[in-house]
This record gives structure tokens, sequence and C-alpha cells, in this order.
């Protein structure tokens, strides 16, 4: 009599246990809904439409077509690709060995080299694009240095692949130290011990980051990069406030066209709900094999 009891307590606690769990999901859950996968849905569905508000009508894939022969896109679409392929690898290698020196436990002040390496990641995008301006002027600090050793001043906001460079160059600065963060966490998971038996059988420091650390970080490494590769795709703030799209479109990414013909020239709804899902579906393609590669099980 008193086991059937007992378990019905546990019974009923265990109902008590999900109706809480569920009343904190369900809100979150309806939100999530309402501002991320309904207006996603409606931009899908704005893909296939022409025409603006209650004259809208079918227009099938006429839009995705017309992304083919668009050469803004196309131009749009190179420096997008081409700011993923320089700056992510570069900044995640350099998160990657920046957080190796900085867990060294006999490092001194380290504190202190982690919030100067983090503190980009929370400087204002308007204020770190001011200042990348002023370094990269004609009469900025760069120039005056690059002067200085013969090799001369640049007009980098000027010429089309020197802006590019600027672009990648602010965005290692500005996102390094915040995955370097993810990094850290994942060395201080690491357990010494697995160190300390490697040195014994022989180790050196460069077997145990490439045959422990690396492996081990393995679970890390691939969040970053799924967020990096999100986060470039979708890339803005800098071609809006730093280069301003120029010279000409030539550091124009598809975000800040999507912007322009949404809301600076004629708007284009429909074609820039069509470029919007172009995104969203490289974005989930690129992560997916990411994914796939990153995962070691059978």
């Amino acid at each position: 009599m008193t086991s059937t009891s007992n378990a019905k307590k546990k019974m009923s606690l265990q109902k008590k246990h999900n109706l809480i769990g569920w009343a904190f999901l369900i809100p979150a859950s309806l939100l999530i809904f309402v501002f991320c996968f309904y207006p996603m849905f409606q931009a899908i569905l704005l893909s296939f439409k022409k025409g603006m508000g209650a004259a809208q009508t079918w227009a099938g894939i006429a839009n995705y077509s017309r992304i083919l022969k668009d050469r803004t896109f196309k131009q749009c679409l190179f420096n997008t690709v081409f700011y993923f392929i320089i700056q992510v690898p570069v900044m995640l290698i350099l998160a990657l060995i920046l957080a190796q020196l900085l867990n060294d436990a006999t490092l001194r002040f380290k504190g202190l080299f982690r919030t100067m390496i983090f503190l980009p990641c929370a400087t204002s995008l308007v204020s770190y694009s001011m200042i990348f301006k002023s370094l990269f002027a004609p009469d900025g600090f760069v120039n005056m240095i690059l002067t200085k050793t013969g090799i001369g001043a640049v007009d980098w906001f000027q010429n089309a692949w020197a802006a590019r460079f600027v672009i990648i160059i602010a965005l290692v600065w500005r996102w390094t130290g915040y995955n370097m963060v993810f990094y850290l966490a994942g060395l201080q998971n690491i357990d010494q011990s697995i160190y300390e038996a490697s040195r014994i059988d022989g180790a050196t420091a460069f077997q145990q980051f490439f045959k422990i650390t690396i492996p081990l970080l393995k679970p890390t490494i691939l969040l970053t990069a799924i967020m990096s590769t999100s986060g470039t795709l979708q890339l803005f703030d800098e071609s809006v406030n730093l280069t301003a799209g120029g010279p000409g479109k030539s550091t124009m990414t598809l975000a800040h066209y999507i912007f322009n013909i949404s809301f600076v020239e004629t708007p284009k709804f429909n074609y820039a709900a069509a470029l919007s899902v172009f995104i969203l579906v490289s974005v989930a393609i690129l992560s997916a094999i990411q994914m796939k590669v990153g995962d070691s099980r059978d």
C-alpha cells in the first residue's frame, strides 16, 4: 500500500515538473514562432510574388530567375564569399592560438589580456567604423607608417581590393576576441591530467596541441565555424558604415544590397525577399556541410 502511494506521489511530482517545464517553454516558443518563423514564412511567400500591397500577384520563380541575371548581385556575392574565405579561417585560427596562450596558468595579468582582446567585441559598430576610417584615411596612422617605411601611402577606400582588406582587418579585429572566449571555455574543460600523462609519454607541446587540444575542442570549433559562417554571409554593418559599399559597389555585401533595394532605392520587396531566401538557403547548406564534416560519430 505504501509503495503504491509513493509511486503515485512520484508520478504526480513528475507531472508537476513537466507542467512547470511546459509553462516556461511555451511562451518562449510562441515568441520564437511569431518573431522568427512566421516572418521567415511570409518572406518566402513574398519572394514568389510581384507588385506592392493588395495588388500583389503570383510570379512563380521570376524573382529567382532575375538573380541569375543581376550583375550587382554577382558582385555582392563575390565580395561576401571573398570575406568568408579569407576572414573566417584567419579569425578562428588566431582566436585558437590566443586562447591557447592565455590558458597558461603561469601567465601573469592574463585577466587583463583576455579583457583587452575581448574589448573590441563590446565596441559600438559605428564607433569602431569611425576608428578604422581614421586609421586608414589618406593622412591616417597606417599611411603614415607605410610612408615612413618607404612603401608609400595607399588610398585604401578608393581602391577596391584595398577596401576589401580593410573590411577583413576590421572583422578580424572585432570578432577574434569573441571566438577566443568560446575556445578558452573549451580549454578549461579539458582535464589537465591528460596533458600530464602525454608529457610523461614524451609528447611535445606541438604534439599536445594537434593530438589532444584540437580533437577535444572539435565541438567548439564546429560551433564557432557555423556562427562565423552565418555572420559573414549576413555581413551588413561594415559594408554600410566603413566603406558604404564603395568604391562603386566593389565592397558591398548581399545584406547591404538587400537593404538598398528595400529602403534606399525604389522598394523591390519581392526581389529583396528572394535574395534573403538565397542567403537563408546558403547558410543552411554550409552549416549542414560543416556539421557533416565535423561529426566524427560512426
